[in-house]
């Protein structure tokens, strides 16, 4: 396949992510210099104000506002299914890609809620990724494809990111992704996905330390394409070029946050741009959003997955910005600020 786009291979993927821009500082102290003026007691709204000021500190403004935000959703089937890990058939990523496109799922709901557009990009379903405990999830060329597709799905006008993803297997591949990434054994990082039994469980264990063991020694970048699937690497490529186009993001559960860390640990501050919407009730999710650094917004007990955490925090976000940047000073509303 010869690639038209921003980079055609790993190393070219992860030499824009060391280019990446990052806050603009100007723009933070004048978000920071407004709040302290605004007509409340200082510190009174709490962590809107921390989310307020980093949204500034991204979008180059020290009075932002938000009006478009973007949910995008990918789509990818796992080989590693065959194993035996996930409670439902890999035809069910086929069903839900026709559910959200009809408008019928969690994150549409969500996402028209919120104001939000939402695209959804289902990536050679008829052709699952390699099962990892025998070879590469995907090859270089395969995931570099991906990393594209998830690249060129933001738009470039979009004011605040939503990723999210179908993908039936895809928690034994975040899974494997997170192990790989932080260590420490297997039934650590390994959940019960869309709801596997006890016996499940504990083939998704064997399969994830497996594939961990036989792709050990690999750079991070590297586990995202011989663990990965397709849909976890499209979410890591929009995370990078929503970077590169000064878009915050607001990272979603255990998947998206295994998709993200990847880029983390090939360039630190990689996701200096992202917050966490919510931590959800997969196992492992608050791991992996301690070893980001990134405190979760809410805690609701979500494991659908597919954006819905995030997307339900858009409106939360929005609102912190609203109070920012709309909200009068003490001097603006003639109110004494002694």
């Amino acid at each position: 396949m010869v690639f038209t786009g921003a980079f055609s291979d790993l190393a070219g993927f992860e030499h824009l992510l060391k280019q990446a821009p990052g806050p603009d500082l100007a723009a933070k102290e004048a978000a920071e210099t407004r709040n302290a003026q605004l007509t409340k007691p200082a510190g009174s709204l709490g962590r809107l104000e921390e989310i307020g000021i980093w949204y500034a500190s991204w979008r180059g403004e020290g009075r932002p506002r938000i009006s478009q935000p973007q949910v995008a959703i990918f789509a990818g089937n796992h080989g590693v299914t065959a194993r035996g890990v996930s409670a439902f058939p890999v035809e069910v990523t086929v069903q839900m890609v026709a559910n959200f496109q009809h408008g019928g799922a969690a994150i549409n709901q969500l996402a028209r809620n919120a104001g939000a557009s939402m695209s959804v990009h289902p990536i050679a379903l008829g052709r699952p990724t390699g099962d990892f405990t025998e070879t590469v999830a995907m090859s270089e060329t395969d995931c570099v494809e991906a990393l594209l597709i998830g690249w060129n799905a933001v738009n470039p006008q979009s004011d605040l990111l939503v990723v999210g993803e179908m993908g039936i297997g895809n928690t034994t591949s975040a899974a494997a992704i997170a192990n790989a990434l932080f260590g420490g054994a297997a039934a650590d990082w390994v959940g019960r996905g869309t709801g596997v039994d006890d016996a499940g469980l504990k083939i998704k264990e064997e399969v994830c330390a497996a594939g961990v063991a036989r792709h050990a020694g690999k750079t991070p970048l590297e586990i995202l394409a011989a663990l990965g699937g397709r849909e976890v690497a499209a979410m890591a490529g929009a995370i990078a070029r929503a970077r590169h186009l000064r878009i915050p993001v607001v990272l979603d559960g255990f998947i998206c946050c295994a998709a993200a860390a990847t880029l983390e640990r090939a360039v630190p501050g990689a996701l200096d741009h992202c917050i966490a919407g919510h931590v959800s009730d997969e196992a492992a999710h608050p791991a992996v959003l301690s070893a980001l650094g990134k405190e979760p917004l809410v805690a609701l007990g979500l494991r659908l997955g597919e954006g819905s955490g995030a997307g339900l925090v858009i409106p939360l976000v929005k609102g912190a910005v609203e109070c920012l940047s709309g909200m009068a000073t003490f001097a603006e509303a003639g109110v004494s600020d002694k």
